[in-house]
């Protein structure tokens, strides 16, 4: 899937005044030229409105106080498809969007903003400034180098690596208290450099994880069996990638579990070749990318799904990507999605599935692939 490219490498430095770019010192949106406060061009401050100040009468000069400010970092395909996702959900109150390009930060901001009249849209501002991301209460990573055709996830992380060391440190800046959530792929080993450069708490770093992996995997069993994917209840844990695991043993359907009915299903044994369903998932990034350049979509989709969960308090159960030391036999510091109960406070629970030996030993598989890459980090302290 593709991320904003290059985002946040312009400036290195943050000085007492806040984060610049490009040497150029902007204040949070008036510098792309975006309006600070509504949804529309606003009016210069120092030219007062006639026509306003008929209408209207002011009752409080107070600020606005926002409760569930979401920013998100890199305005690429992912960014926006999240952005449009989040705002139609009405999730947020109020919207804050950085980029390093700025006439692309100011496009699609006004284009945003153009359909304020069309549906509930809370204040959109927008900047290359990190000032403009102060006081997330959840703070959305896609930045990062686009995936190629041909690309494997694991392949991005040298290029990513960089690109984090300088986003990270101005996020906890300007938001010290925010829930990160982490889209930028390789997902996972990004999601533990995200960790070890906040030194966040756990249960404040969520990586998207496999939340799309599983809703793919529903929708193929769905398709398969001709039937609403939302009534089709499975998961996909382990890494973002080629090496996840379907967790056939929990696949049911009304509660009707599908390993009673078909006992080798999602083996090489199975006459129905239900493993054909996990290797599409695994496939499906690829051949949308090789077809369009990039997933954006349902990525977006399932990344607002996450919001809903988080700044609702919903405590709904995702598979996203968390610290998995401890589980499964697995020793090492790696992230990795397993079930996890979203509210509030980011991951409140983790869930413990009852997986088969086989499935285990799949899981502790995927693990060892990503320390291998993962140990070899050097990140700046």
């Amino acid at each position: 899937m593709s991320r904003a490219v290059g985002v946040l490498l312009a400036n290195r430095r943050v000085g007492t005044a806040g984060a610049s770019f490009l040497s150029l010192r902007m204040a949070p949106c008036q510098a792309a030229g975006i309006p600070l406060r509504g949804p529309w061009p606003g009016v210069p401050v120092s030219r007062p409105a006639t026509v306003r100040s008929e209408l209207m009468q002011s009752v409080t000069s107070e600020e606005a106080v926002r409760h569930n400010k979401v920013s998100i970092i890199g305005t690429g395909s992912v960014g926006m498809a999240c952005a449009i996702s989040i705002l139609l959900r009405g999730l947020s109150d109020e919207l804050a969007l950085l980029d390093v390009s700025e006439n692309k930060l100011k496009g699609e901001t006004m284009d945003l903003q153009h359909g304020s009249p069309l549906i509930k849209m809370p204040n959109i501002v927008a900047s290359k400034d990190y000032l403009v991301t102060a006081n997330s209460s959840l703070v959305i990573v896609t930045a990062g180098a686009r995936q190629k055709p041909g690309e494997t996830r694991l392949d991005l992380i040298q290029r990513n690596v960089p690109i984090f060391e300088v986003m990270i440190s101005n996020i906890i800046q300007y938001s010290p208290h925010c829930k990160l959530i982490v889209v930028t792929n390789p997902v996972d080993i990004l999601t533990y450099i995200a960790w070890k450069l906040s030194a966040f708490p756990q249960n404040r770093i969520i990586g998207s994880g496999c939340n799309l992996d599983t809703a793919r995997f529903r929708f193929l069993i769905g398709h398969k069996l001709g039937i609403h994917s939302e009534s089709c209840h499975g998961w996909v844990l382990g890494e973002h990638g080629d090496s996840s695991v379907p967790v056939w043993s929990g696949v049911n359907v009304a509660g009707v579990p599908l390993k009673e009915l078909n006992s080798d299903i999602g083996t090489n044994k199975d006459p129905e070749h239900w493993e054909n369903v996990h290797k599409d998932v695994i496939a499906s990034a690829y051949k949308i990318i090789k077809m369009k350049g990039y997933t954006n979509w349902a990525i977006g989709l399932s990344v607002a799904d996450l919001t809903e969960s988080v700044l609702k308090n919903l405590k709904r159960v995702h598979p996203v990507s968390t610290m998995i030391q401890g589980f499964y036999g697995i020793n090492e510091e790696v992230f990795l999605s397993i079930p996890c109960v979203l509210g509030e406070k980011g991951i409140t629970d983790r869930i413990k599935v009852k997986l088969t030996s086989e499935e285990q030993a799949r899981l502790r598989k995927s693990a060892e692939t990503l320390w291998k890459i993962q140990k070899n980090l050097k990140l700046k302290s």
